[in-house]
């Protein structure tokens, strides 16, 4: 099949202007570089990207998901095959003790759904950026805290466009880590355990985080969110006086604000931003032994 068939294919279920080939993906990303999608498509739903998958897995193309755009480096290549960008999605109180949020919805979204109709248990996640689809991805984590924690079940995708219901004790979630970082499944929606609570207070938990969050992390600038994962205990070893926290041992180094200093420079090619990565890597790795992991995601041909 050739590639205008499947262009056509797309056009054909979602209209053209929903179909953008060669589209740039910089301004989709906190980082603001990297190159474009060959064909992207911007979803409105869960069955949208089960038609989506059906479509790619007819005419043998690649997909790539692209959530809200954090913690990922897109190649200064692009990213060849159909890129897809899930956007809307639906939240619904499933019962008196979960919430069902589609994975498009912004973790933003969803807080503030729950804290409005007086539902405990995601304010403190207030402020952080990115998807459903993306948190349960990696996992996210803020304060010692693990997004899968909250997690009951979900709904998922085979690239083949087959949907599975998976229970969280099959989501092998571990730190900064869930089961679709191996089997290349995708999220359609995510059921999270919740409680009754008062809504004045849950806005103050969730105040609370979003200070906090703007006092310690970039929101005003260019970012690709966490660089590098924590270290973890018994299997990292971290000098005594030093935080187990990636940014501390960055600072530790005197490279506070390296990497950050490159990503307010929009357009420098993404050579540029992976090579401040290294230097952070190595200038850890020479002073205090630790070897540190990325939690980037890299999308593309590299």
């Amino acid at each position: 099949m050739t590639a205008s068939a499947f262009e056509r294919a797309l056009v054909d279920a979602w209209g053209a202007d929903r179909v953008h080939p060669e589209a740039p993906l910089a301004p989709l990303t906190t980082f603001h570089v990297g190159g474009p999608a060959e064909w992207l498509l911007e979803t409105r739903s869960s069955q949208d990207i089960v038609t989506a998958l059906n479509i790619a897995e007819r005419f043998d193309v690649t997909v790539t998901m692209l959530g809200g755009g954090s913690n990922v480096l897109v190649a200064d290549a692009g990213v060849r095959g159909l890129v897809i960008r899930p956007r809307g999605g639906q939240i619904e109180r499933v019962d008196s003790d979960r919430v069902r949020a589609d994975a498009a919805v912004t973790i933003n979204g969803l807080v503030r759904w729950t804290i409005m109709r007086g539902c405990a248990g995601l304010e403190a996640w207030a402020g952080t950026p990115g998807t459903v689809g993306g948190a349960i991805f990696g996992n996210a984590h803020f304060s010692g805290r693990m997004i899968g924690e909250r997690v009951t079940a979900v709904r998922l995708a085979g690239r083949d466009g087959s949907v599975l219901d998976v229970s969280r004790d099959e989501m092998s979630f571990g730190y900064d880590e869930s089961r679709l970082q191996k089997t290349g499944e995708i999220l359609l929606s995510a059921d999270f355990r919740i409680g009754d609570g008062d809504a004045v207070e849950l806005r103050r938990i969730a105040r609370e985080s979003l200070a906090f969050r703007k006092r310690t992390q970039p929101l005003d600038t260019p970012s690709a969110g966490c660089i590098f994962r924590n270290p973890e205990p018994g299997r990292d070893i971290v000098p005594d006086g030093i935080p187990w926290s990636a940014g501390a041992l960055v600072d530790r180094a005197g490279l506070k604000g390296a990497i950050d200093e490159g990503a307010r420079r929009p357009g420098d090619a993404v050579r540029d931003v992976r090579a401040l990565v290294e230097r952070c890597r190595a200038g850890v790795r020479e002073r205090f032994g630790v070897e540190l992991r990325e939690e980037i995601v890299y999308l593309g041909e590299w």
